[in-house]
């Protein structure tokens, strides 16, 4: 069954934000900053792989994977390593995602709450927004942080507690993510969720699952459902 913030009889109450990849371009240098750290531990990774394989990881998990695929051991704080260089990078080369903040604003318009909910820990979250000039858009007590939480995303917890902050159901809510692992977390929690992809790259299937490839869609498709519940309502009033 769809979630109630997609379905004509239903409610759209609060739209939650994924941060990397949605509202800000950090993937690229995280990722290659990775990849220096790999190259230093004798590895030979590419800046372009690394982009590929680790975007959208949380740190903590991402050692596992890497030291099972390498066959190395890294530092037991290596991940705490990564995140100090983290914020320390995203407060010189954090750039928004074209159309971001005409976006925030365009949700506001509408009369719609937002959240953030990701994996980054909140400092590092409030480096990315200070550095582009979101932090204007984005109130500091809506930021949620699955790091910081220790549920990094597929959990679906990050989310839940979004909503709950708010004080909206799950089934309310949608979720606009870039990658896999978080709308698995959009769909456990029991949301609606949107893909920011673009159209040749492949996207999961599911009920529930919408796509867009730029944000500029976004807000269309949220006035859509608005005037589809708006009608619905209307037409059984």
């Amino acid at each position: 069954m769809l979630p109630a913030a997609l379905r004509p009889d239903g409610a759209l109450k609060l739209v939650i934000f994924d941060c990397d990849g949605v509202l800000i371009d950090s993937e690229g240098p995280s990722c290659r900053m990775i990849a220096r750290s790999l190259r230093e531990h004798g590895r030979t990774i590419s800046d372009e792989d690394a982009v590929h394989r680790f975007a959208g990881h949380a740190l903590t998990a991402l050692k596992h994977e890497i030291e099972q695929a390498e066959g190395i051991t890294l530092p037991a704080d290596w991940p705490a390593q990564m995140q100090r260089n983290l914020v320390s990078l995203m407060r010189n080369e954090a750039e928004t995602i074209e159309g971001a903040p005409a976006m925030l604003r365009g949700v506001a318009a509408l009369g719609l709450p937002y959240r953030i909910g990701s994996n980054s820990s909140v400092q590092e979250m409030e480096a990315k927004f200070g550095r582009t000039g979101l932090d204007a858009l984005i109130v500091p007590t809506c930021i949620h942080s699955a790091r910081d939480m220790g549920c990094p995303k597929p959990d679906p917890a990050v989310y839940l507690a979004a909503a709950q902050a708010q004080g909206v159901p799950p089934g309310e809510c949608i979720v606009l993510e870039d990658t896999e692992t978080g709308a698995r977390a959009a769909r456990s929690a029991g949301m609606g969720c949107v893909l920011l992809r673009s159209a040749e790259l492949p996207a999961p299937s599911w009920p529930g699952l919408l796509r867009i490839a730029h944000l500029d869609e976004f807000v269309p498709l949220l006035r859509q459902i608005m005037a589809s519940q708006q009608g619905d309502a209307n037409g059984n009033g």
